[in-house]
């Protein structure tokens, strides 16, 4: 059975002249429309997610497609209850995704071979390959495809620096990258293909595509893809079901829950499961528990919410 509201999830590279005055349009005909989420606007494209009724997102999407710019900018769609999002923003930025390199990386110049679900499904299994990915540390924790290597980075521009420092010594071998929905590997094997790396593809569409692809429908992917908005988890894997590879901070029972720590001035994500949340007041650390900025409402716990405060 359909639900009543969806989530979009989408990106376009394109030449945005203006993005400030972009924004502020984009933001207002978003609230007439009343779809709520995070949309990103920079000169080299747009960047969003949002939630809306079917009524909605079919409106905002034919309006998006009837721009020459987003004519071709495609949209994953996944069903959802209720909104997924508090609210609408809309911000101009730099980037789109931010790797704040000096010569930076034009995906519509220099990108990885953009594999289909099924492609990328059967390079997984070729032994010879190096699958890398290209999210930050703590959606790896929660979720990822078997064998790929870990990043030890927590936002994006940190990749330039870990991929010179860790794999160098790779750049003959076959890469494959993967992200939640294909913009960040967009730049990123861009980057690799910059840096001398000789065969690199990308997973088209991301986890998100990957996960809704008829014929492999997840396969080979352990736990669930980290999501930003209020669902924090989604299941990916609908073959083999979902396995929780992540294990709770204090107790070390196995748990996908991520909260963030109570202590403002910390605001870590973690693994923590309900029984420990309340005794160690949503607090990643003993320190963290007794620190002056501390917020915690024993009332909300398990709040998803909580990530968005």
């Amino acid at each position: 059975m359909s639900k009543p509201y969806r989530v979009l999830l989408y990106y376009k590279y394109v030449r945005i002249e203006n993005p400030e005055e972009y924004a502020r349009l984009h933001l207002a005909f978003c609230k007439a429309l009343g779809v709520k989420g995070r949309i990103l606007v920079a000169a080299e494209g747009i960047n969003g997610t949002l939630s809306g009724t079917v009524d909605q997102t079919d409106a905002y999407m034919h309006a998006m497609h009837m721009d020459p710019r987003f004519a071709t900018m495609e949209f994953k769609i996944d069903q959802a209850d209720e909104h997924v999002f508090r609210k609408i923003f809309v911000r101009p930025r730099g980037e789109i995704v931010t790797m704040a390199l000096e010569d930076d990386v034009d995906p519509n110049e220099v990108t990885g071979r953009r594999l289909s679900p099924e492609e990328f499904h059967a390079a997984l299994q070729d032994e010879d390959v190096v699958v890398i990915d290209a999210r930050n540390d703590y959606e790896y924790d929660l979720g990822h495809f078997r064998n790929a290597i870990r990043p030890d980075v927590k936002t994006f521009k940190e990749f330039p620096d870990w991929v010179r420092e860790n794999l160098s010594h790779l750049k003959d071998k076959t890469i494959l990258t993967y992200c939640t929905g294909g913009i960040r590997c967009e730049k990123f094997s861009g980057f690799l293909l910059k840096e001398g790396f000789s065969d690199v593809s990308q997973l088209h569409g991301g986890i998100i595509n990957y996960s809704q692809d008829q014929q492999v429908r997840g396969k080979l992917f352990d736990g669930k893809c980290y999501v930003f908005d209020k669902r924090v988890a989604v299941p990916v894997n609908h073959t083999e079901g979902t396995t929780i590879i992540s294990h709770c901070r204090h107790c070390g029972v196995p748990s996908d829950r991520y909260v963030n720590c109570g202590n403002l001035d910390c605001d870590t994500q973690f693994f923590c499961c309900e029984e420990c949340e309340v005794p160690h007041r949503r607090s990643c650390s003993h320190e963290c528990a007794e620190a002056p900025r501390h917020e915690f409402d024993p009332a909300i716990v398990g709040d998803a919410y909580s990530f968005y405060r």
